[in-house]
C-alpha cells in the first residue's frame, strides 16, 4: 500500500531561534520511499542534517524571529501488516539489559515519568511478566488514547491524554 504523508508546521519566534526538528522518515525506512521526500521552509533557510543516536534524520536550522513555515509532502510503501505477535517473548530485568538498551528506559518530556510511573505499575503491575505485559499496555493505550487530526497541542503531555 502506498501511504502519502506530510505536514505543514506554522510557528511563531520572538526572536531568531536555533531548531532541532525531527520530522523524517527513519533511515530505517528510506528505501520505502516512492516519491522523494520534497520540504520546503518560509521564508526559505539554510537547513542542515545530522542523525542522533537513535539514527533519526534531525533537520538544524535558525528560525528568523516572526512566521516560519515548514512542510513536506512524500509518498511510502508500506505492507499495511500488523505487528508480528510472540507470546513466546520473555521479559528481561533491567539489570540484565546490555547497557546500549538503556538510552530507550529514559524518560521523555512529552511524559511526566514521576506520575505516570505509578499509574502504570497499578495498571500492569499485576500482569505476568512477558508478552502478556506487553499486550496489556498495548490495550490499555487503544482503549484509552485516541488520535485526533489536527488535535496536536504544544501542551500536550503523557499524563493529559490519560485523563
Amino acid at each position: 500500500m502506498l501511504i502519502r504523508y506530510g505536514y505543514e508546521i506554522t510557528l511563531t519566534c520572538q526572536q531568531q531561534t536555533a531548531l532541532v526538528c525531527l520530522l523524517s522518515v527513519h533511515e530505517d525506512r528510506a528505501a520505502d520511499i516512492t516519491v522523494p521526500e520534497t520540504k520546503f521552509t518560509n521564508p526559505e533557510l539554510p537547513v542542515s542534517t545530522y542523525r542522533d543516536l537513535f539514527g533519526n534524520r534531525c533537520l538544524r536550522l535558525v528560525a528568523p524571529a516572526g512566521d516560519l513555515t515548514m512542510w513536506r509532502d512524500a509518498t511510502i510503501r508500506d505492507s499495511g501488516q500488523l505487528d508480528r505477535v510472540l507470546p513466546g517473548a520473555r521479559e528481561h530485568a533491567v539489570r540484565d539489559l546490555p547497557d546500549g538498551c538503556l538510552v530507550y528506559l529514559m524518560g521523555s518530556r512529552y511524559c511526566e515519568t514521576d506520575r505516570l510511573s505509578q499509574i502504570a505499575w497499578d495498571l500492569i503491575g499485576a500482569i505476568p511478566a512477558g508478552w502478556g505485559r506487553v499486550q496489556g499496555i498495548c490495550d490499555f493505550v487503544h482503549n484509552h488514547i485516541r488520535f485526533e487530526l489536527h488535535a496536536g497541542s504544544i501542551y500536550a503531555d503523557g499524563m493529559r491524554d490519560i485523563q
